[in-house]
């Protein structure tokens, strides 16, 4: 034996302890959020993941030459994600997700909102119009060939003439296959391109969805909150061509054979475990300025909080007194009241995390960073310019958004009142084009007037009119206009161009919103493209200037639709003062929040059944209990809902679907103490799958694993119907 001598040996207790303070250092940063683009993951991202847990390569996540978990993911409908989870096309999303196609097939005899949905044969599942899902073929990074002949000095309009002219260029001569789409997206505020290569399905057909009481359990008190007890999903299926190539919908169209599916965990999480985000965040500002927080938090929001509480206030009260309006308003409700409590939540959380002072506190420190670096007169006046703009910028920008809030998210008639004003004003400017015009107009009242009560409309003008224009409510309108009836609002589009226009203007809910309208295109919004011009400009100079003043701080690009990764590990939280919350609810919360016959906490009775006869098939944890939502930090925004939550092996484990309420303010201000993601757990979609809806066929479909028991599959997953056959041949 060869004895070290204490010289040796203390270098070597050096650089164990040198590598366990980098392991910390690496465990800690890597906790801090961060949507992060999969392409770009070797490197300092692998590295965290593996200090996290993951045993995953960063060409396991993303690889354009093999099958990687990529392929698995798709953008569902443009604004929610979803996750294939079959070798036969099979979708998992959220059940707010596909609301809206829930909605469609729904009526007073097939309810499937209250009810429920499963096809229990291939033959039973329904397609969907306009429903689509897109796949991420590869990503390349253009920023050269975008910025190509790009000066600092030209002016704003001229660069981004430019930058957009070069961006479809370069989508025209990029190789790729006759069905495939491409797009070009700026990352950084303007400062990085990269250009995606896409294939969209438009075959798209609903499976399965469990009802609302499990599907949406909590409705709005619980939104944004935990513990929550929501089984938050769907199920659809991706048809294909029989060349597996997308196709408009065919009964001759087979189910998609996908180059990747997601296994699906039985082992499940506790406290500490791997977690990985996959999907298409819709957008952040993480490097906004103090003032724009400022603004957001104390000005803009309130007044719009303000304006959609109005609106819910008479929506949510019909709801519970009509099957027939809860069946139209369900869709449309779920939309206000969303963005309603997720505002209040960010205020909250912008407060108690004194979010607004300590990001002064880091603009001081890039300010002195400025002047140590001799960068002081290149970007010293970003700051203070900041601050005059916003001054100048935050009456107008609340005036727009309360225009938006009225006339396009919360009131009906006012809403077919501006798309009427749209038909008019390219009816007059452009003749020709009166007859494409015409049939958009009638297709936007065949949309809108298919789901409305004219009652519960006027009770929402009542309601929010008063908060945009308080001296001009006219409630009479209702009883006058044919705008309120898609009979009566065809038959005032029948005639010459001439007599349409002359008619549109004398009716009276047009006349009434026709000025306000006019205001906005001819005052309104000008006067704020006009103000918020130089503030996007501004804010790509600050980018800039953060990464050269401060270039050993780490950056992720903010989200902008696009598919990224996010990484953290399960943990519980501590909201207030002598408050924590374990990381994982089970189906007793559930039966304890239950309340007969409420809108938001009743329980079906098969799943009472369920519970009391402790009859859980798999999918009990190693307690004996059903976990049915659980808490990760992994850094999530509008977008993220229906991503899956990913283990440490590439598993499926959970669905991402909500934030914590104070952890909202993550769009603006990620804090790994407070800020936290809401998954459903794996195993709780499958018993609701399973145990509650009997659709076994479609277990059968999908692949569960063991990844804690040394990969061990399951009775009935694809893998052990293989193994199971491949042992049969060998004996």
């Amino acid at each position: 034996m060869r004895y070290l001598s204490l010289y040796q040996t203390n270098i070597i207790k050096m650089k164990i302890f040198k590598f366990l303070l980098l392991f910390i250092t690496i465990q800690a940063t890597a906790q801090q959020g961060g949507m992060w683009i999969p392409s770009l993951l070797e490197g300092m991202n692998e590295t965290e993941m593996t200090a996290l847990g993951s045993k995953m390569t960063a060409k396991d996540i993303y690889d354009v030459n093999n099958s990687s978990l990529k392929d698995a993911i798709v953008h569902f409908n443009g604004g929610c994600t979803a996750e294939i989870i079959s070798d036969k096309g099979l979708l998992l999303t959220n059940h707010h997700c596909g609301y809206g196609e829930i909605q469609s097939h729904s009526s007073l005899e097939n309810d499937y909102l209250k009810d429920g949905f499963w096809a229990m044969s291939l033959d039973e599942e329904l397609p969907n119009k306009d429903l689509y899902v897109e796949f991420i073929v590869r990503i390349e990074d253009v920023t050269t060939k975008v910025f190509n002949g790009v000066s600092e000095t030209m002016t704003e309009a001229e660069k981004q003439s430019l930058i957009t002219k070069n961006s479809n260029a370069l989508q025209k001569l990029v190789t790729k296959e006759t069905w495939q789409d491409t797009k070009v997206k700026s990352f950084y505020n303007g400062n990085q391109f990269f250009l995606f290569i896409t294939e969209r399905y438009n075959d798209i057909r609903l499976v399965g969805a469990p009802p609302t009481s499990i599907g949406k359990f909590g409705s709005d008190t619980d939104n944004w909150v935990f513990p929550r007890h929501t089984g938050d999903f769907s199920m659809f299926r991706i048809y294909a061509d029989k060349n597996n190539k997308p196709a408009e919908y065919s009964k001759d169209n087979v189910p998609f054979t996908p180059k990747h599916h997601l296994p699906i965990s039985l082992d499940g999480i506790e406290e500490g475990d791997f977690t990985m985000v996959f999907g298409f965040p819709g957008r952040t500002d993480e490097y906004l300025p103090a003032v724009a927080i400022e603004h957001i938090t104390k000005e803009y929001n309130p007044t719009n909080i303000a304006i959609r509480e109005a609106a819910l206030k008479v929506i949510d009260a019909s709801m519970k007194t009509s099957d027939a309006v809860r069946i139209k308003y369900a869709s449309k409700q779920a939309r206000i009241a969303n963005a309603w409590k997720k505002w209040i939540g960010e205020n909250l959380g912008i407060k108690k995390s004194n979010a607004i002072s300590e990001r002064k506190a880091f603009e001081a420190t890039f300010t002195k960073a400025l002047k140590e670096k001799g960068l002081e007169e290149k970007y010293g006046f970003i700051l203070p310019e900041f601050d005059k703009l916003y001054k100048d910028f935050g009456p107008i920008n609340i005036k727009r958004r309360n225009f938006i809030e009225v006339f396009l998210v919360t009131n009906e008639l006012m809403q077919i009142t501006f798309r009427a004003y749209q038909f008019e004003q390219a009816a007059t400017s452009r003749p020709e084009l009166y007859e494409k015009a015409k049939i958009n107009l009638e297709n936007t009242l065949k949309g809108i007037l298919k789901n409305y009560d004219v009652t519960v409309d006027k009770g929402v003008f009542e309601n929010v009119m008063p908060l945009y224009q308080p001296n001009n409510v006219d409630p009479t309108i209702y009883k006058t206009s044919a705008l309120t009836s898609l009979d009566s609002a065809l038959k005032l589009l029948n005639g010459t161009p001439e007599e349409v226009i002359k008619a549109l203007n004398n009716d009276t809910a047009y006349k009434f919103a026709k000025p306000m309208i006019t205001e906005f295109y001819n005052s309104i919004n000008s006067e704020y493209v006009a103000k918020n011009t130089p503030i996007t400009a501004l804010q790509k100079q600050y980018m800039g200037a953060l990464m050269t003043a401060l270039p050993e701080a780490r950056y992720f690009p903010d989200a902008n639709s696009t598919l990224r990764v996010t990484y953290g590990q399960v943990r519980g939280y501590a909201p207030r003062d002598a408050v924590y919350y374990q990381p994982v609810s089970y189906l007793d919360g559930v039966i304890e929040k239950y309340v007969p016959g409420d809108y938001e906490f009743d329980v079906p009775q098969k799943l009472r059944d369920l519970y009391d006869a402790k009859d859980y098939g798999n999918y009990a944890d190693k307690n004996g209990k059903v976990p049915v939502c659980f808490l990760g930090t992994n850094h999530t925004t509008g977008g993220n809902s229906g991503s899956p939550a990913i283990d440490a092996n590439g598993n499926l484990v959970g669905l991402n679907f909500d934030r914590v309420w104070e952890g909202t303010m993550s769009d603006m201000n990620y804090d790994p103490e407070i800020c936290r993601n809401i998954m459903v757990d794996a195993r709780y979609v499958l018993f609701i799958v399973d145990k509650y809806a009997g659709a076994t066929h479609l277990i059968d479909e999908m692949t569960l694993v063991h990844p804690k028991a040394k990969n061990k599959t399951t009775k009935g997953s694809n893998k052990s119907k293989k193994r199971r056959k491949n042992k049969k041949r060998k004996k």
